[in-house]
């Protein structure tokens, strides 16, 4: 089933056009790895798809416009993982966690057994159980990073749109990150995620998205994608796509 319907979806952020002409689908089961080079117009694709920025053509999440609907309604359908992430007070990492089930939430917001039983799968799933009762603002920048992951799992939401997910994860880490949403894809949940790690998206992605000069440039398996022309061209350099002894693809530039 498709979840996703872009028509001719552009932006601009000030004078700066950002996004043009973008047109695309994507379907539930599908994941989606967006790559191109910086300032490509990749981070603002996902907010426009998110209803975080006003945009000219048509954005559709299920049918409807994630713009004009009440944001409570809109988290139960998308989880949204920026690039950079604040807190102004000094949670500690369950609470952070559990901050991802207010859409689920009524009355005065207070977590029930499911949405404990959530957040603690979520932070099984990341590795994050033997973080629960420290402060968020003391943990290393890879900690945090897969605390808010576990907040967007947490969430489930019949979608993640996750920005650059494993920056400043170890490697290990990483691929954990991309094997839960290869996993929850598998199970009928969509996903579509930025990310530079050219290898994970080999190994993972259901489809490839090249975003460059703000446009949609290619689209495809990822083998094909990110071994063509485009994304030669968006990158300046080549990626060299190939399979290891075991039988394992990898990617690299080349």
């Amino acid at each position: 089933m498709t979840w996703l319907a872009l028509a001719e979806v552009s932006v601009s952020l000030g004078t700066r056009a950002v996004l043009r002409g973008v047109t695309a689908t994507a379907a539930e089961g599908e994941l989606i790895v967006v790559i191109g080079p910086n300032g490509a117009g990749k981070s603002t694709l996902l907010r426009a798809i998110a209803g975080l920025v006003d945009v000219r053509g048509e954005v559709r999440c299920w049918g409807h416009d994630p713009a004009t609907q009440q944001r409570r309604s809109v988290a139960r359908d998308l989880a949204y993982l920026p690039q950079h992430y604040e807190l102004a007070f000094p949670f500690l990492v369950e609470e952070v966690v559990l901050l991802g089930r207010y859409a689920h939430q009524s009355g005065l917001g207070l977590a029930s057994d499911a949405d404990r039983a959530a957040a603690g799968a979520a932070m099984a799933a990341c590795d994050v159980v033997g973080l629960a009762t420290r402060r968020f603002d003391e943990l290393s920048g890879g900690e945090a990073r897969r605390v808010i992951i576990a907040q967007a799992l947490c969430q489930g939401a019949r979608a993640l749109l996750l920005d650059e997910p494993t920056a400043g994860l170890d490697p290990a880490h990483a691929r954990q990150v991309f094997a839960i949403l290869r996993s929850r894809c598998d199970a009928g949940a969509g996903a579509i995620v930025v990310t530079h790690d050219v290898d994970l998206a080999l190994r993972h992605a259901t489809t490839v998205w090249l975003v460059a000069d703000g446009g949609l440039a290619a689209r495809g398996p990822a083998a094909e994608v990110l071994a063509s022309a485009a994304t030669r061209a968006a990158f300046g350099l080549a990626i060299h796509v190939g399979v290891l002894p075991d039988g394992q693809p990898f990617a690299v530039p080349t």
